[in-house]
């Protein structure tokens, strides 16, 4: 399964090309951010990977294995469209795809007036467009904007967009181990963070494709697209959107200049891609940006030692 259901500027095609242009200095620091609100978890011993040997060899999901993490905190959910705006309005931060000049566009959500502004389609999934002018606050191009999302997931942002944030906001990326730790909310091996069926008792429980993809959404409207990082119950640990919405990017490197994404997206379906499941993950290059890639946040927790005397 390539991983250009997740393309990057390295995957062929017109979008990629814009890699070859020069980037611009990140800005510093010029105001404070608000607190960052986030779980607190105690950390332990939980089993990480696939234990149903569903995933793709060549992501490497198994075996299961046993992996101690330490106390940390982690966001409830995926940073929003509202706290990106505050960070880029703090620090003048343009992100990659403003850089490079272009961003990853699924077909169908293409704002009519951003025709004109189609690069080419990605080889190995057409599906997915270049667009000049595809940003964070133009998620389906130009024309259009954040109007009635500012509870969504960001999107569009590169790893060190991300890094970028968290610099800002006195916080870090999670570790790969960290992220499924808090994503599985206590539960041993299961399947998806509530359990091992995808839709208990007909129940939909997170963002996923419904429909012939990638030609037809089947959802009221033929809506996709992103939810609300409130959408959907939480896990057993209070996160929210674990599976489906949006990938999130992780701190770890998957190999040579590419970093680890984890719990999938609106976009994917049994079908072509079932990297829903909380074992699953891919991967991209940190300089990649599209519009079902986001991000949420942790920060170390010290543990609690003896009383002072």
């Amino acid at each position: 399964m390539s991983a250009c259901c997740t393309p990057g500027r390295t995957c062929a095609g017109p979008a990629g090309h814009a890699a070859t242009r020069e980037l611009l200095p990140l800005p510093t620091v010029r105001t404070a951010p608000p607190p960052h609100p986030a779980v607190e978890l105690p950390g332990g011993t939980f089993r990480m990977g696939d234990a149903f040997d569903e995933g793709y060899p060549a992501d490497h999901e198994g075996p299961a294995r046993e992996v101690t993490v330490a106390p940390f905190a982690i966001d409830a959910t995926a940073v929003t469209n509202a706290r990106f705006a505050d960070f880029v309005t703090a620090t003048g931060h343009r992100t990659d795809a403003e850089r490079f000049g272009s961003s990853f566009v699924f077909h169908l959500l293409l704002h009519p007036a951003a025709e004109r502004h189609v690069l080419g389609r990605v080889p190995q999934a057409p599906w997915w467009l270049g667009v000049t002018g595809a940003s964070w606050h133009a998620p389906e191009g130009p024309g259009s904007d954040l109007e009635g999302r500012a509870d969504h997931p960001v999107v569009h942002v590169s790893h060190d967009d991300a890094l970028a944030y968290c610099a800002w906001a006195g916080v870090r990326l999670p570790t790969e181990a960290e992220w499924e730790y808090a994503a599985r909310g206590g539960l041993d091996g299961a399947r998806y963070p509530w359990g091992d069926e995808l839709t208990p008792g007909g129940r939909e429980m997170c963002n996923t494709w419904a429909g012939d993809f990638p030609y037809r959404s089947d959802r009221p409207g033929g809506r996709t697209g992103t939810v609300p990082v409130t959408a959907y119950a939480p896990n057993g640990h209070g996160l929210y959107n674990t599976s489906g919405n949006v990938w999130e990017w992780c701190a770890d490197a998957f190999g040579p200049g590419e970093r680890v994404i984890r719990g999938g997206s609106y976009l994917c379906h049994s079908s072509y891609c079932n990297r829903y499941r909380v074992a699953a993950r891919s991967h991209n290059t940190p300089d990649s940006s599209t519009g079902h890639g986001g991000f949420r946040t942790a920060r170390t927790l010290l543990p609690e030692g003896p009383a002072p005397a």
